[in-house]
């Protein structure tokens, strides 16, 4: 607290007139000269000759002045590593490493980092943390890094490091393959920031000096690495992937029940073809250890997003995840071998293949190109299919883009075999002749997208533009869909609002658009508005209200939905959040439905209209405790009647060996007599065990009354080589009346990275 009470003494007296380390600050980096060791000991001549970034300053709680303790960070190079050091001074421990997995949970934990952006074009990086307990965590970055959505850390790949902890510091030293990350060798300028987050003091420190408004991360205030000696010149980059699985599962409910086992292989594969521009290969992939979604409590007319895990689709995804608004996203690469049954679980589709092309052509051009086939499956009526996308991106002024973006998916054979046996599956589509309605086999469906991303090149402004046009065999007209985004953000207000327009035979299947089959076709305007203030506390770092507005209606016909809220927030400087608001809610449905079960309950009917208001508070403990939670609660009206509703986490950490958790949600629904009242709840305890930081155990329970479902998943992992695992994944599902299995299977996996 005293450290507090400092920096708030000197944020009194205003002293803001300190030189700072400004934007496009040179930091130069010389080939070095000896032998690197990684042993936290920044002995050898090349650190000691290094030019030290220094006199970090802190990017939160405030802005105005130097981190109390300070980071130092050092660079070099050989023909084969990019070499970085850390010098992190403090005095007080034990450190905040809330587990060894790698990956973390970056806000929870101390760690220092940096960004690091090899096309110097303002848009497209690299990240690479570690903690004081050595473990790693690596991603992407885009979008100039303007915002928490811009870092991705699903990119995985080799590298090295080790660190030593002293009485007054901790030391870190990276080793990064030159092979493990894209660059242009041609280039002598990058872009580059270091990021220190002192989670034990709730402190955020950057070498180049970032508005507390922004991330530390973005581009728009980033250094410039300057090469004195040119950068290695690229050498070939192939990395060879094999795997090995085996399964054996067991269908309780099939009639009869039956027991299968299986042994297969695949590969996947890195080719450089050239040092920023990478082909991923795959054949026959394997995601059974991919962890299972976490099940939610679904209340909405809409289909609920669930994140992409699997590996494969997630390098350079940004320029084509991003593509159009979230109500009508062109692509979703979990349409690609996952799909619904009857029951509206998840089953995959087996892949025969896959190839992506991604990376930079050069500072300006990007390219993206992915094609995929899945096997034909007859148990969800579906033919193999064949998916293909290709997108381009062209950077322009400081951080801004242009891309466009084309999605083709054909179904394979069709016309050449029993159409029947694919009845009732996403494949038959309606098309109306003169107010007749009859049903037609869809072969393809194109989408064709362009987007526009504006970003001033002080992240205060930011502008979406999209336009996007769906192609099939049933329909010419009415296939549009556009939206537009504007956006301003300063210290103490964000403001930013936009329209989207989705026509009634815009068709992506391979996108996800939430309202398809909800309405006949869609139109959206929206508004929002954010004030934060920093007082002068000793308890609250920042505070603010906010307000947003939205309509919803079909176009060229009536208003289907109005939203209004109001919430004002309070972030302490311990860490801990509260947030309380109140939200009005009108809809007029465009469907039959009901919340809970339209089998079980009555519906409420096409046109009928309601409308609500409704309470909420939410609370979050503070982080840094091993003893943690979150709570959010609803009350209010809901349709015809009224919801209760309570959620959160709890959480306790023996750090930093494991952690125990469990998710809950709570929804007492009262709707009016015969349309439902029950009390429908979510509960899923969760342990993660990390042994050591190559060896973990994860085991997830989760309970779903409104599923009838307990779900049971034990994920073991053994990295025993950089960036090669060995897995053992079980996965069973019960009954929850007497706990009888319904459904079970065990599988391992091994995989081997090869560098060639």
């Amino acid at each position: 607290m005293k450290i507090l009470s400092g920096i708030f003494v000197l944020m009194v007296l205003s002293i803001t007139c300190i030189g700072q380390n400004k934007p496009g600050m040179e930091l130069p980096i010389r080939k070095a000269l000896g032998t690197i060791t990684l042993d936290g000991k920044l002995d050898e001549e090349d650190w000691i000759n290094a030019t030290v970034a220094k006199d970090f300053y802190l990017n939160f709680p405030i802005d105005t002045t130097f981190a109390p303790f300070q980071t130092e960070a050092r660079l070099t190079y050989d023909d084969n590593n990019f070499y970085i050091s850390f010098v992190c001074y403090d005095d007080q421990s034990p450190d905040i490493v809330q587990s060894l997995r790698r990956d973390f949970d970056y806000e929870n934990n101390d760690n220092i980092g940096f960004v690091l952006g090899p096309y110097n074009d303002g848009i497209n990086g690299f990240f690479f943390i570690i903690t004081p307990k050595g473990v790693q965590m690596e991603g992407t970055v885009a979008g100039g890094g303007a915002s928490s959505n811009s870092f991705s850390a699903t990119w995985d790949n080799k590298w090295y490091s080790h660190v030593e902890r002293y009485d007054d510091r901790w030391i870190a030293e990276l080793a990064i393959p030159f092979n493990s990350f894209r660059f242009k060798s041609n280039l002598r300028e990058w872009q580059i920031n270091f990021i220190r987050w002192d989670r034990k003091r709730n402190l955020s420190s950057t070498w180049v000096a970032v508005p507390i408004q922004y991330d530390g991360g973005s581009f728009a205030y980033a250094g410039q690495l300057t090469w004195v000696d040119p950068p290695p010149k690229a050498k070939t980059n192939i990395s060879f992937i094999p795997y090995v699985a085996g399964s054996a599962s067991a269908d309780r409910e099939a009639d009869p029940a039956t027991s299968t086992s299986d042994l297969q292989a695949g590969f996947d594969a890195k080719i450089g073809i050239t040092p920023s521009l990478n082909l991923d290969l795959t054949f026959n992939p394997d995601f059974s250890q991919v962890e299972v979604d976490r099940q939610v409590i679904n209340l909405t007319r809409f289909e609920f997003r669930f994140p992409e895990r699997r590996q494969f689709f997630l390098e350079n995804s940004d320029i084509i995840d991003n593509a159009g608004f979230p109500d009508s996203r062109p692509f979703f690469t979990r349409r690609v071998g996952l799909a619904r049954d009857s029951t509206e679980s998840i089953r995959q589709v087996p892949i025969v293949y896959g190839a992506r092309l991604s990376g930079s052509i050069n500072k300006q051009w990007r390219v993206m190109a992915l094609n995929m086939m899945t096997k034909e499956e007859l148990s969800l009526g579906l033919p193999s299919q064949l998916y293909s996308v290709a997108a381009i991106q062209r950077n322009f002024w400081k951080q801004s883009s242009l891309s466009i973006m084309y999605v083709d998916k054909a179904s394979l054979g069709i016309e050449k075999t029993d159409s029947l046996r694919y009845f009732n599956s996403e494949l038959w589509k309606p098309r109306v002749n003169n107010e007749d309605t009859t049903w037609v086999l869809n072969q393809y469906n194109r989408v064709l997208t362009a987007d526009l991303e504006l970003l001033s090149k002080d992240n205060r402004w930011n502008g979406s533009f999209y336009a996007s046009r769906s192609f099939d065999a049933y329909s010419s007209d009415g296939n549009n869909s556009i939206g537009g985004f504007l956006g301003y953000r300063v210290r103490n207000l964000e403001v930013g609002g936009g329209h989207t327009l989705i026509q009634k035979n815009y068709n992506a299947e391979a996108g996800f658009v939430p309202t398809s089959g909800v309405y006949p076709g869609f139109w959206n305007s929206f508004a929002f508005a954010q004030g934060t203030f920093f007082p002068k506390s000793k308890k609250i770092a920042r505070m603010g209200p906010g307000t947003r507005i939205g309509f919803s209606g079909i176009p060229q016909d009536f208003v289907t939905d109005k939203n209004f809220g109001l919430n004002y927030n309070i972030s302490f400087l311990n860490t801990a959040q509260v947030e309380a608001g109140y939200e009005y809610t009108y809809q007029r449905l465009t469907q039959d439905f009901n919340p809970i079960d339209g089998d079980r309950y009555i519906e409420f009917q096409e046109g009928d209209v309601y409308d609500w208001g409704s309470f909420n508070i939410s609370y979050r403990s503070d982080q840094r405790k091993v003893f943690n939670y979150f709570v959010q609660t609803v009350l209010g009206g809901f349709y015809n009647g009224n919801l209760f509703n309570i959620a959160g986490t709890l959480n306790y950490r023996y750090q930093p060996f494991g952690s125990v958790a469990i998710q809950y949600d709570f929804n007492a629904v009262r709707l009016a007599e015969g349309y439902g009242e029950e009390n429908l709840f979510l509960i899923g305890p969760r342990v993660d065990l990390t042994f050591t930081d190559k060896i973990f155990l994860t085991t997830f329970v989760q309970y779903n009354n409104l599923a009838d479902n307990i779900n049971l998943n034990a994920r073991f992992q053994w990295r025993y080589k950089p960036a090669s695992d060995f897995f053992v994944v079980y996965t069973e599902n019960y009954l929850p009346q007497h706990l009888k299995t319904k459904n079970r299977a065990l599988v391992f996996k091994l995989t081997y990275w090869l560098n060639i």
